[in-house]
């Protein structure tokens, strides 16, 4: 893997991402983010006027010294005192009420980004998942998230407290000395160019980092799923070279994040009691060679107003410093708000169709009337409903299972065709097998009748009806996949058997697994048809996994199956139980056959070879052999087909 993969970098907007997730935030929290804002404006505020009460009775204390009248000047002193005292109160009610606040919100935004992000991808199109790696897809979910967490809960209502109280600092320093105000500003603006440089760097190898983690996340999800294979090849020692090649990566990326971070509050800190030190002597050599205090009060500069200036400085600086402590974790925060909005604002799977799939009864004069499939008198027809939007009319016709394809070219990408011209019809009930080579097409083909993808040109018509104008999820509850690779979800045998129809039964479920002769080995299990499956059913065989997904497919009992490579990856004896189950299947519906086994071949209606897209033979098993081509050649060089 590349290491220039993992270099850091940060976001493209952050300013324009910055506000897409603070308008999302108003939006999720549209009354407690405002109130989570006024809080942090009245603690900051709060703050800041102790430095006026502390000048205020610095200043009785000084003229009270002077006149020695102490009677007059204990009750402003104590009104003083009692007010800071009020004033810090309501520092600490408003400080309890934003944290508060702050932890519902940001965990309430997560929650509602998670989703927003699973929603989405749920309407993104199968191209999405086959050009994008699942591990990557994952690190939305975890990294980027965590990301996000750690800058909406501290990082960004950090920033607003801390700009909010440079500016009340800031307003109250000019208020009392414009000459001090200036040297404040100019030791500040340094502080920031020391931060803006650390942090800068610190904040990209910490982006770096995240990458890093990301990777090396892949690679164990990877390596973890594929452990046998690992094991198969003794390839043990060059799978940890390469976790310690992307593990040294992630070592050096923190190291160097890390280094530049922890530098930089040291030297900010130590900057800040420079400036300290430098307004005291500033606020020295004004006292003693009496020089004037331009300033909006009018006050002359005294102890009384020194005094509480260099705790205003103090405060600046302190502030300064959060500025720069908080860079890094909103520089990663908005780099994951950038790649979780890149997921939100990837195009979903587009549908025009109108044409939709219902029950219906036939008569026996042909005549079809739509109806509820919970009706007593419903005998398990369905007819597709087509409604006219020239007149208005609508129209019914029987779902039969007739599919043709005419003219049919298409590519995954622009410019590379992987589909010439192709034409083929499937007579409702008939069973078409799909042959060739690696790469020839074959999955394609069935990939384009669920519309998985659009054909660029030609016309696919199912039931006499383009399917582009038929509504996806409608086409593809009437069309049932039984695919090589299984996947079986966390649940119950009978879970995920009802997974082909949410709304079966269990006797429907239970004829269903004996139609495809899974029965007899899910009643030998501990548990039965209530086995807990788990990790996509590990603790059962291959051949058992297949049969659960023939199952799954026959509940949903639709008119035209595609059975893709079902058998491909099963023994000869478990094959034979398998066919037997495919072939109950199979039975009375229109079957599309991606086989490389010739016993689930030389059975079918009619055999279509495929060459690099083409279609190049077609016909009967026998009309094949006697024709002598390539099907010929593969039948006599072989037993499976290559």
């Amino acid at each position: 893997m590349s290491r220039n993969m993992h270099r850091g970098r940060a976001p493209k907007s952050m300013g324009r991402t910055a506000l897409r997730v603070l308008k999302m935030l108003r939006g999720f929290y549209p009354v407690m983010l405002p109130a989570v804002a006024i809080c942090i404006l009245v603690q900051c505020v709060v703050q800041a006027l102790p430095n006026v009460f502390m000048e205020r009775a610095l200043t009785v204390v000084g003229q009270t010294w002077e006149s020695g009248d102490w009677a007059t000047a204990q009750p402003q002193v104590f009104t003083n005192a009692a007010i800071l005292a009020v004033l810090y109160f309501a520092s600490l009610v408003c400080n309890a009420v934003w944290q508060q606040c702050m932890a519902i919100l940001t965990q309430g935004s997560l929650k509602k980004f998670r989703c927003l992000m699973f929603d989405h991808m749920q309407d993104l199109p199968i191209k999405y998942f086959d050009t994008h790696q699942h591990g990557d897809v994952m690190s939305y979910y975890t990294n980027d998230i965590d990301a996000m967490r750690q800058m909406i809960a501290q990082s960004m209502p950090q920033l607003f407290l801390t700009m909010l109280m440079l500016i009340s600092v800031g307003c109250i320093m000019v208020w009392y000395s414009l000459p001090l105000t200036l040297v404040v500003v100019g030791g500040a603006a340094i502080m920031a160019f020391l931060g803006k440089t650390l942090a800068g760097r610190s904040a990209k190898n910490f982006l770096r980092t995240q990458r890093a983690v990301a990777a090396v996340e892949g690679l164990v999800e990877e390596v973890m799923n594929g452990e046998k294979v690992v094991k198969v090849f003794s390839h043990e020692r060059q799978i940890e070279s390469a976790f310690d090649e992307l593990n040294d990566e992630y070592q050096d990326a923190a190291c160097t994040a890390n280094s530049y971070a922890n530098t930089l509050m040291p030297i900010l800190m130590n900057a800040g009691n420079l400036l300290y030190v430098i307004v005291a002597v500033t606020i020295g050599v004004l006292l003693v060679v009496g020089a004037p205090n331009p300033s909006l009060s009018g006050l002359p500069l005294t102890i009384a107003v020194g005094v509480p200036f260099l705790n205003m400085t103090k405060q600046f600086a302190n502030q300064i410093g959060q500025i720069s402590n908080q860079v890094n974790s909103v520089v990663m925060g908005l780099a994951g708000a950038e790649r979780i909005f890149e997921l939100l604002d990837e195009p979903v799977e587009q549908d025009e169709g109108y044409v939709e799939l219902v029950a219906c009864t036939i008569d026996r004069n042909g005549t079809v009337t739509e109806c509820d499939r919970r009706d007593e008198n419903w005998a398990g027809q369905w007819a597709w409903k087509h409604p006219h939007q020239a007149d208005g009319t609508v129209t019914y016709t029987p779902l039969a299972g007739d599919v043709r394809l005419f003219g049919v070219d298409f590519a995954y990408e622009p410019g590379h065709t992987v589909l010439h011209d192709v034409s083929l019809y499937a007579k409702p009930g008939q069973k078409v097998a799909f042959v060739g080579a690696t790469g020839a097409g074959k999955t394609t083909i069935t990939n384009l009748l669920n519309r998985f993808y659009d054909i660029e040109d030609g016309k696919i018509r199912y039931d006499g009806i383009n399917i582009n104008k038929i509504k996806k999820p409608h086409l593809r509850r009437s069309l049932g996949v039984v695919l090589q690779d299984v996947n079986l979800f966390t649940g119950t045998v009978m879970d995920n058997i009802r997974y082909g129809r949410l709304d079966a039964t269990d006797d429907e479920c239970v004829a269903a697994a004996r139609l495809a002769g899974a029965d007899d080995f899910i009643r030998r299990l501990p548990n039965g048809y209530d086995t807990m499956l788990t990790d996509n059913g590990t603790n059962l065989s291959q051949g058992q996994r297949q049969l659960l997904s023939i199952a799954r497919a026959a509940v949903a009992d639709p008119p035209v199956m595609v059975l893709d490579e079902a058998t491909s990856s099963i023994d000869t004896r478990t094959e034979a139980i398998v066919q037997r189950g495919m072939d109950a299947l199979m039975k009375g519906r229109t079957t599309f056959v991606i086989a490389h086994r010739l016993s689930t071949v030389r059975n079918s209606d009619v055999i279509i070879v495929l060459d690099h897209g083409r279609i190049i033979e077609r016909g009967t098993h026998d009309e094949l052999i006697a024709a002598r081509g390539t099907y010929y050649q593969l039948y006599t060089g072989a037993f499976e087909l290559e």
